[in-house]
């Protein structure tokens, strides 16, 4: 076998092997694999257009809705580190009634917090870690939720790759606020400059997170 089919495999054996799964919920001072409705294989989600973009493809369903309180961390645990470069984000989804019952739709999803990149040298700030976590707002009214997390592999030019799991949760609390609604798929255009760039050419000297800004209350 020629020297370049040998390098040509070990590429595509690496780049099948980096893929990976959100599989740990984070809420508060306790983790979680049974609130995540766990996606079936590392597979990533291809189209910003498909309903799997909510939640991943079929996945399964979670067996536990986690309580936690307005203002504590939130986030998930990975099965690998990020090894595919692209932004990430963490998006609240209000259940019309449990969170166990929905299944996303509807415009009653918001942004909490995003992963973009610095410059100088250009990097993504999500790049090599194993967990990603923010605070959940302090003013995020009660009730009922799916967390969504998303990391989007920009690693191939012009085909972005969506990492994404979704878990239960319950936010106690006294919050009031109102944030701005988006509807998943529909955050997002497939020609978002933030999914089509070229992150190797030229390196770009600016980025914007896909989807709408974060909301913090």
């Amino acid at each position: 076998m020629k020297l370049t089919a040998i390098v040509s495999l070990a590429v595509l054996a690496h780049s099948a092997s980096a893929h990976y799964i959100w599989n740990t919920l984070i809420a508060g001072s306790t983790t979680s694999t049974a609130a995540v409705r766990q996606p079936i294989n590392n597979s990533p989600v291809t189209s910003v257009t498909s309903n799997d973009v909510r939640c991943n493809v079929s996945p399964g369903a979670a067996s536990q809705t986690v309580s936690v309180a307005s203002g504590s961390t939130i986030g998930f645990k990975l099965d690998n580190t990020l090894y595919h470069a692209g932004p990430a984000a963490i998006y609240l989804g209000k259940a019309p009634s449990t969170a166990a019952s929905w299944d996303g739709s509807g415009a009653n999803w918001f942004k909490i917090a995003e992963w973009g990149a610095n410059f100088n040298p250009f990097k993504f700030t999500d790049e090599g870690l194993s967990q990603l976590t923010t605070t959940i707002p302090s003013n995020t009214p009660p009730g009922e939720y799916l967390v969504r997390i998303e990391q989007i592999g920009l690693h191939v030019a012009g085909a972005p790759q969506w990492y994404i799991s979704c878990a239960q949760i319950k936010i106690t609390g006294s919050g009031s606020g109102n944030p701005s609604k988006v509807s998943i798929p529909g955050y997002v255009s497939a020609s978002d400059p933030g999914l089509t760039v070229n992150i190797y050419n030229p390196i770009p000297t600016s980025y914007t997170v896909p989807g709408p800004r974060p909301w913090r209350g």
